[in-house]
């Protein structure tokens, strides 16, 4: 393999592109050496990446001036999603034949293949990359999943292996052996285009389920605190009331525990932080990923039930089954005459 300097730009500098960046710049071999520009609508966050010794773009424009025919740059896209396919499309006139689009954001894979027909119209190569590792990526490492043509995708590598945690990162499978596989260093190409991004929302959408079913058996350690009761039950043994410390019980669950996880880490810190999570109002967005999951089940026929109920507690918890519920406590009343029952 040639150890060509790779041309390489990050198109957006938020969080995730200038740590994407600082990480490929401490991390990559030196047999492998890659010239990093940067380009970003902030010029502010130009600044600071150019003063970290990278190339600052003042506009997508420049980017024509790296052109070289032996050397075909490499772009990341970085930007949000509602801006990605308008990017890509906008870098790619500035583009030589031969170079390759990466967008490393979450992306419905289904659009990654819109999008690479469309810059195979162009002679630019399209690879998409599924992200995890959000803020502590920088420290810890990038788990990437990747989609697109093998011949290209190997060329990138380098750059996935600087980004990617390493084999340290975790023990080895019993019953691996060998050189270890890209997989065990944390990237791993899934497919052709849009695979890396079908495995990054199937990835996510487990995610939901995974802090659900966490959320859900915090809330009844909540609740016994308040005292659970049991109107079936008989003699002095009729409630349930235990004083639970959360934050011990998250910290007792990191050690050992078949539960154990970096979700539950990120829990435990979060307690220690605000024991009560006042400062939370639960409130629960959702980017996407999740909905697509569902979505994908369906079109697929196959069941989905924690990640599709995951989903669906998110919605709830922004009041958007309020008028649901007005409706039940309607329907309640005129049939059988049933008073609502009283918000805690």
């Amino acid at each position: 393999m040639s150890n060509q300097e790779l041309s390489f730009t990050m198109v957006g500098l938020g969080r995730m592109g200038a740590n994407i960046v600082r990480r490929i710049a401490t991390h990559i071999d030196p047999a492998r050496p890659v010239k990093i520009n940067v380009f970003d609508l902030n010029p502010d966050s130009v600044k600071a990446l150019a003063a970290e010794g990278h190339t600052g773009l003042a506009a997508l424009a420049d980017i024509a001036r790296l052109n070289s025919e032996s050397n075909p740059q490499i772009v990341w896209v970085m930007v949000p999603a509602e801006v990605t396919q308008k990017t890509i499309y906008a870098i790619a006139e500035h583009l030589a034949p031969g170079s390759t689009i990466i967008d490393g954001g979450n992306t419905f894979y289904r659009d990654d293949v819109a999008n690479a027909a469309w810059l195979a119209t162009k002679g630019i190569n399209f690879v998409d990359v599924g992200t995890s590792g959000g803020v502590y990526g920088l420290e810890r490492g990038y788990s990437l999943m990747i989609g697109g043509d093998k011949k290209v995708v190997d060329r990138l590598n380098p750059i996935f292996k600087a980004l990617a945690p390493g084999f340290a990162a975790a023990e080895r499978t019993p019953g691996r052996t060998g050189e270890p596989a890209n997989s065990e260093l944390g990237f791993y190409h899934c497919g052709p285009v849009g695979a890396g991004h079908f495995v990054k929302m199937v990835h996510n959408g487990i995610e939901y389920g995974a802090m659900a079913a966490y959320a859900e058996g915090l809330n009844i350690f909540k609740a016994a605190q308040d005292g659970i009761s049991h109107p079936i039950s008989v003699g002095e043994h009729n409630q349930t009331q235990y004083d639970l410390d959360m934050r011990e019980i998250t910290e007792v669950w990191r050690r050992g525990s078949v539960v154990a996880s970096w979700l539950l880490d990120l829990t435990a810190t979060a307690y220690q932080e605000d024991p009560q999570l006042d400062g939370y109002e639960g409130s629960v967005s959702d980017s996407g990923e999740g909905r697509w999951t569902v979505a994908t089940a369906i079109d697929a026929g196959v069941p989905a039930n924690v990640l599709s109920a995951s989903l669906m507690s998110r919605f709830s918890s922004r009041g958007n089954d309020l008028y649901a519920n007005k409706v039940l406590s309607a329907m309640r009343k005129k049939f059988g005459g049933h008073t609502e029952a009283k918000r805690k």
